[in-house]
């Protein structure tokens, strides 16, 4: 534009906004993690370049970066200085939690605040300091967590000159200069941006000597550097491309320009570049006049502002949708993580979400129970799952067991266990499942000589599969199966759970620490009558000192066959249908009351208005020992069993015996089943019940009367 005597008003290129992908994310886990349903404004940090292409404006972006770090990462400065690629520019957040909260924030109160900012920083002498606060932004949206789709609205506060300034000259600054002066000023400015120490600071002054020679300093150096050179140029790193209009950060430039240093007149350099170098012909250097009223020297005074982005040019927000774009295993894992981090905000802020995360769950059995298991622990966040079953889909499992279809069943079937991890990735891609075939040795069922060497490595997996994960699940459908795990799991002190079912009962139990790992196992060797020996159950609490039973506890007889001479309802797991997805639940439940507890393992029996219940103010509740629930009766009640030291799966003989004689204690106790009654004591026990019976039959046939009063 050639110079005009009268001039035309001075009009600005708006900024351009971008949002990378990053940072929505980073908005999303800071929304869930750490932000929950608080609404208060968050600092974030803008980029912005100078322009480098004669046709395409740089726009001011916001990168994961902008937002502040997650909890989980170490804290460091948000942004590194000296990046010629990004300058650094100050902004605030307001996120809703709604999208109607959205809709009605006072959006001229944001602007007019923000605004005050940068005019307090014009006052103060911050903007001469730091001259990157000229260009604070305001930045108000909305996240919808559940479809991916964020609704949101840039400003750009720009204070408005009144009246506006007068355009008199804009050229390329190639024309504007002589050719020593392009010389020297190019020199000056690659030197500029080429320094770390000035390499984003996006506001200088540029003075050019009477011999031509350039030199760029800070605003600070402002009154220092007044007679340094017969030209003064007022620089600043324009985004805009246009040849006829210099970029918005101009704007608040001139408020500064005109407010501290009470210029009329003022020549303006728009710093453009090509391939990293300053690009005198895409440059423009401007005159302009600037005249306000006298309350601009007055910092009570607060002029008008703009700055809202326009859409189309239309003032309303914008709004993307990124579920599309994104990889539907990175949506999967988003979603299911999204009710449990939403739990964190009100109902369980103590949820230890890494902790579900990082446990390794092994579930022995695949079938109604197990299908159940799986699923639920995938809904609290456990990911690594390893499911070990021998059957195959059967046509009559998939309507009981979830996790299995109709073509699971063709041809012979599939292995359940196979099968399972199928399903779940199917469900969740995110999951890391794992499918054991294996046949668990059980007691009672004889290994002939030529299948021995098959079943004690069957043995081996089975203790090693234990050893790697962090919490079993014994969800077998025979009492026999449960009783080598258990026996494993008290050996090797894992948290352990079994879930059983009868017709229209169910029993979910947590097993108590193994015998050697405790914190006191002499207790339990104190209970030697013989009504605590046969029967341990309690609704009180009982001895505190007392190791939690475990499944096979409360038995007088060891585990032994019970497939043989079945009918076919006895055969087949016939339960009512509802009955294991409440067990499963509670199965389930009880595990992340126990990673939850902080006792853990060792944790006690806690019953619901007890008096010695001194864990009742745990987030999640009481942690009971055993759950018994009846359908025919709609009840349910929880009990608890002390161990026994008779018990043939867990009491520290037997776990001793283990350790000494290892897979050949196995073996005997597969193939011989009086011979962990004979080692337990068992055998003595039942003697001594047998002889206190005969006793009391002979005393109630001496009584005169026929009676036995007690």
């Amino acid at each position: 534009m050639a110079g005009n005597e009268n001039g035309t008003v001075l009009q600005f290129a708006p900024f351009q906004s971008s949002i990378d992908e990053g940072f929505w994310h980073r908005l999303c886990s800071l929304k869930l993690n750490k932000l929950g349903i608080d609404e208060s404004p968050i600092p974030i940090t803008g980029f912005y370049a100078p322009c480098s292409h004669s046709q395409v404006s740089k726009h001011l972006t916001l990168l994961t970066e902008s937002l502040p770090p997650e909890p989980s990462e170490q804290s460091s400065s948000i942004t590194s200085r000296g990046n010629r690629n990004k300058c650094s520019v100050p902004g605030i957040l307001y996120n809703t939690n709604t999208l109607e909260g959205f809709h009605a924030l006072d959006k001229q109160s944001l602007l007019k605040e923000e605004a005050n900012k940068i005019w307090d920083d014009i006052h103060s002498g911050k903007a001469e300091e730091d001259s990157a606060v000229l260009s604070r932004f305001l930045l108000i949206s909305f996240a919808d967590l559940k479809k991916w789709t964020f609704h949101y609205w840039f400003a750009f506060p720009a204070l408005v000159l009144d009246p506006p300034a007068t355009l008199l000259d804009l050229r390329p600054a190639s024309h504007w200069l002589s050719k020593e002066e392009a010389e020297s000023l190019s020199a000056a400015c690659n030197e500029w941006r080429s320094s770390t120490a000035t390499a984003d600071v996006p506001f200088f002054r540029v003075s050019i000597g009477s011999n031509s020679h350039a030199t760029i300093k800070l605003l600070k150096d402002w009154e220092s550097s007044q007679h340094d050179g017969q030209k003064f140029l007022f620089g600043f790193y324009d985004p805009c491309h246009l040849p006829s209009n210099p970029g918005w950060p101009l704007r608040n430039f001139l408020a500064l320009i005109c407010s501290r240093w009470n210029l009329k007149k003022v020549h303006f350099f728009c710093y453009r570049e090509n391939r990293g170098y300053v690009d005198l012909g895409l440059s423009l250097i401007g005159e302009a006049l600037i005249s306000v009223s006298q309350g601009w020297k007055d910092n009570q005074h607060m002029p008008n502002v703009v700055g809202w982005e326009m859409n189309r040019g239309k003032k309303v927000p914008r709004c993307i949708s990124l579920a599309k774009s994104m990889d539907p295993t990175r949506l999967a894992i988003s979603a299911a993580d999204l009710n449990l981090k939403l739990m964190r905000w009100r109902a369980l802020p103590s949820l230890n979400l890494d902790l579900l995360l990082a446990t390794k769950c092994l579930l022995l059995g695949a079938g109604t129970l197990g299908c159940q298991v799986a699923r639920m622990l995938m809904a609290w966040g456990v990911r690594k799952i390893t499911l070990l079953d021998s059957g195959k889909v059967a046509m009559s499992n998939p309507l009981r067991q979830s996790l299995y279809t109709l073509d699971d069943c063709l041809n012979g079937g599939i292995y359940k266990a196979l099968a399972a991890v199928q399903s779940l990735k199917r469900i969740f891609p995110a999951v890391d499942a794992e499918g054991i075939v294996m046949a668990i040795p059980m007691p009672g069922h004889p290994v002939p000589g030529q299948e021995e060497s098959g079943v004690l490595e069957d043995c081996r997996r089975l203790h090693d599969l234990i050893d790697s994960h962090d919490a079993i699940f014994l969800l077998t459908d025979t009492r026999e199966s449960r009783w080598l795990p258990t026996l494993l799991c008290a050996n090797a002190n894992k948290i352990t759970i079994t879930a059983a079912l009868g017709f229209d009962s169910f029993l979910v139990m947590r097993h108590g620490s193994g015998p050697l790992n405790t914190h006191d196992d002499s207790k339990a060797d104190d209970v030697n009558t013989l009504s605590a020996d046969m029967v341990n159950f309690s609704l009180m609490e009982g001895n505190r000192e007392n190791r939690l039973g475990c499944y096979f506890c409360n038995d007088v007889v060891a585990p032994v066959d019970s497939t043989a001479n079945r009918t076919l309802d006895q055969q087949c797991t016939v339960t009512r249908p509802g009955l294991a997805p409440i067990a499963s639940a509670l199965a389930v439940e009880l595990l992340v009351g126990i990673l939850h507890h902080p006792q853990g393992i060792y944790a006690e029996a806690e019953f619901t208005n007890s008096v010695h219940n001194g864990n009742a103010e745990q987030p999640l509740g009481i942690l009971p020992h055993q759950v018994r629930g009846s359908l025919s009766q709609f009840s349910q009640m929880t009990l608890v069993g002390h161990s026994s030291r008779t018990c043939t799966a867990c009491c520290s003989t037997v776990v001793s015996k283990y350790r000494e004689r290892g897979l050949d204690f196995v073996l005997e106790a597969i193939n011989h089943p009086t011979y962990l009654e004979d080692l337990t004591g068992l055998t003595e026990l039942m003697k001594s019940a047998s002889s206190f019976k005969l006793e009391l039959d002979n005393e109630m046939d001496d009584d005169d009367d026929g009676y036995f009063e007690i």
